[in-house]
């Protein structure tokens, strides 16, 4: 709202300055005319058309004085309002107010030149920003979303005007804003689930601070590890297949030229017979391979349904007979999963904690429990921990004498197409191994 100009305003002050320096000179000229005209009719008139006179000169030197400043605040309106495109027209040296106009000009074309130096900067950093395969979000000082690249919305399922102004804590991403540096976790997000290095930083805008969170796909920095793994698994299956073929084609040479001689030897038949036993064996043997590498490759999708998560625990666990699986009492919870293939998995994990238990005495136990979201289900042994090895996940790699290797990989598998995690640790409190496995709350999720 604006303020009621003050009774004797600035331009007031200057008409009344002009007057008063015009006074003596007036006061003069009136005592003049009364000494040689006396005060006549003649003499008033006069006198009158002068003060008339310089009335208007001075009104008209106000006018003259003020219409300048009004220039320039309205310049200087026009500059805190952003707009730099307005020039005055009395910009010139050697002059007051043209000094002034002058300077304002020459501050409105470098604010003008600064905020487009700046707005190419801001857009050449959000082209930036928006071609990154990098996940960015920005956080005010409450912790709503007041910005998020491309590769956010992705991650997150929703465009920016949805995202807009939502808390990080509604987000899922609270627990990421605490702490510096980077991080890597496993996490399921609505985009994708899986490893991400997560970097958070803080940083001051408008004098408050805000929160910048960077979230990277580590699939990608993986993708070399995978195509090792995969040039492991085909060396696996050209050592498998060679075992197998060698001696198959062995063999089949040699009963080949014992058939093939004239006369026939008189073992002929213990020679064949014991050939083809060891091509019948190699080809049990390659048969039992290439079954559990068919198992492994066409794992079905899985068929998801409600399901009794505690109830089908509890029967996977009594399916080990080895030994007692100590199962701890979890909350009965109804799973929306596909029960056959989460039961399979399991029982891999289960049957790769007894072995590993077994040898040392140790136990065995299962546990499942509620965490923010999630389905969280341990097992744990007490054995002798995970090997020194990065080939844990790597198809028919195994430490275990007669193991197929591909127990470990198809229940991660499993997990994974339930939209979940499987990780392996070794324990801290005592020798042993963890099995973490984690199915998300989504398309019905968890059911009470």
């Amino acid at each position: 709202m604006s303020r009621r100009p003050p009774r004797f305003n600035y331009e007031r002050r200057l008409l009344g300055g002009f007057l008063a320096a015009a006074l003596p000179a007036f006061a003069a000229l009136v005592a003049l005319a009364l000494h040689v005209l006396g005060p006549s009719a003649a003499a008033l008139a006069g006198l009158g058309a002068v003060a008339l006179a310089t009335t208007a000169l001075a009104l008209a030197l106000q006018r003259r004085a003020v219409f300048p400043l009004y220039t320039v605040a309205n310049l200087l309106e026009a500059l805190r309002e952003g707009d730099y495109s307005l020039r005055g027209s009395r910009a010139r040296r050697g002059d007051a107010v043209g000094e002034v106009v002058w300077e304002i000009n020459a501050l409105a074309q470098t604010l003008r030149d600064q905020r487009l130096a700046v707005e190419e900067k801001s857009a050449q950093l959000g082209k930036v920003v928006a071609a990154l395969d990098l996940a960015v979000l920005s956080f005010d000082a409450e912790g709503f979303l007041g910005l998020a690249n491309p590769a956010a919305e992705r991650l997150l399922g929703r465009s920016f005007a949805e995202l807009e102004g939502r808390s990080a804590q509604a987000l899922g991403l609270s627990p990421f804003l605490g702490g510096n540096g980077a991080r890597v976790v496993e996490h399921a997000f609505p985009g994708g689930s899986g490893r991400w290095e997560i970097r958070h930083a803080r940083f001051r805008a408008d004098g408050r601070p805000h929160d910048l969170l960077v979230i990277s796909d580590l699939s990608r920095a993986l993708r070399e590890e995978e195509r090792l793994a995969w040039q492991r698994l085909l060396r696996v299956l050209g050592h498998e297949l060679n075992n197998s073929l060698a001696p198959i084609r062995s063999m089949a040479a040699t009963v080949a030229d014992v058939l093939g001689r004239d006369p026939l030897p008189e073992d002929w038949q213990d020679d064949a017979r014991s050939g083809l036993g060891v091509i019948a064996d190699r080809t049990d043997a390659l048969a039992r391979f290439m079954g559990r590498y068919t198992q492994l490759a066409r794992l079905p999708p899985p068929s998801p349904r409600e399901v009794a998560f505690d109830e089908l625990a509890l029967r996977v666990a009594r399916l080990e007979q080895r030994q007692p699986v100590q199962v701890a009492p979890g909350p009965p919870v109804n799973a929306r999963l596909d029960p056959d293939q989460i039961e399979q998995a399991l029982i891999n994990l289960l049957r790769n904690a007894v072995d590993a238990a077994a040898p040392e005495g140790g136990q065995v136990a299962l546990d499942w429990r509620e965490e923010t979201g999630w389905l969280l289900v341990e097992i744990s042994d007490e054995g002798p921990g995970l090997p020194a090895s990065g080939n844990l996940f790597v198809p028919f790699f195994t430490t275990k004498p007669g193991g197929s290797g591909i127990g470990l990989v198809l229940a991660r598998q499993i997990v994974e197409q339930h939209g979940g995690s499987l990780v392996l640790q070794n324990r801290t409190d005592r020798s042993g191994c963890i099995a973490r496995l984690r199915l998300p709350l989504a398309q019905g999720g968890l059911l009470r």
